[in-house]
């Protein structure tokens, strides 16, 4: 039977929404255990968030200062150890923390890493996207070696609340690293929903026109109370940082509403958001391939139709 060991993502002693979607995936291997595994400085509050997500069956926690940063040279021994100790599974979010920390461990373990995982055929056989996500493939692991694998978070729910896992504190002895250390964490500061967890997003396009005309997104997005995202090609222009972009060189995301605007939907970009809910295109093209995958399309001039959008909102 498959014991699976989750490896916490957190931020300033919270528990980000991925670990919970790693939960998902890690129950439909319908493995006999799945553990959560934090490291941290101190990680008891964070433990105590995890034991209560629903099909854990144990949290682990290792205190050390080493750990007070994700850096994933100094977290990646650690993990393997604990790998070690009869897990046939180490999953990690397929986000910025897990492809970071996930090709490392499965280095040093001597295996091959899976990546992007959108569903489960069997405890050593899943389906992942290629090609931009034009297509998915069927993809079978070594039965033998630990599996190591990322997990494509917007292609799973967030497992419920309701559980009471014990939590174990353990003592890892490894040598850790000392080539990398922690210098500085620059974020961007906004009352907005997170982009990657948001039920809500509103994003804009090229077609906004500029960086001030990007206001007319921030306000449908505080209308809705939805975060905000960007295309590519507004990113590159410099309307808004980077840190926006959806798509496939920037965030996948699967809300339960997702407004485009002003955005033409190329591959890259419907690639972000192939899981997203409702897609709502607002693009004064009636020919852009947006309106392809939407389920609701808006065909005028955004400057007039999105007024008259946050009119009708009240």
């Amino acid at each position: 039977m498959s014991k699976i060991l989750i490896l916490a993502e957190h931020l300033n002693g919270k528990l980000n929404p991925s670990t919970a979607r790693c939960v998902s995936c890690a129950q439909a291997i319908q493995a006999e255990a799945i553990e959560v595994l934090v490291l941290a400085e101190a990680p008891e509050a964070i433990a105590a968030e995890a034991a209560t997500i629903a099909g854990v069956t144990k949290v682990l926690t290792v205190a050390n200062a080493a750990n007070a940063h994700a850096l994933a040279a100094v977290y990646a021994p650690q993990v393997v150890d604990i790998a070690k100790q009869g897990y046939t599974h180490v999953l990690a979010p397929s986000t910025t923390f897990g492809k970071d920390v996930a090709p490392r461990v499965a280095a040093l373990l001597g295996v091959a890493q899976v990546s992007d995982l959108m569903s489960v055929v069997d405890a050593h056989t899943f389906t992942r996207p290629i090609y931009a996500g034009n297509a998915i493939v069927t993809v079978q692991a070594p039965a033998d070696p630990i599996l190591v694998a990322t997990v494509r978070t917007a292609s799973w729910p967030a497992a419920a609340n309701g559980g009471s896992a014990t939590v174990e504190a353990l003592n890892v002895h490894v040598e850790l690293p000392t080539h990398t250390r922690f210098v500085d964490l620059a974020q961007g500061k906004s009352d907005r929903p997170d982009l990657q967890s948001a039920s809500r997003v509103v994003s804009g396009g090229r077609g906004v026109g500029s960086a001030e005309n990007f206001a007319i997104v921030f306000q449908l997005a505080d209308k809705l109370g939805a975060a905000v995202g960007a295309s590519r090609a507004a990113v590159d222009a410099g309307y808004v940082p980077s840190d926006l972009q959806v798509g496939q060189t920037g965030k996948i995301i699967a809300p339960e509403l997702y407004v485009a605007i002003g955005i033409s939907g190329a591959i890259q970009h419907l690639t972000g958001i192939k899981d997203a809910g409702t897609i709502v295109a607002i693009n004064k093209d009636a020919e852009a391939p947006i309106f392809e995958v939407a389920d609701i399309g808006l065909v005028g001039d955004l400057f007039k139709l999105i007024p008259e959008l946050e009119a009708a909102l009240g």
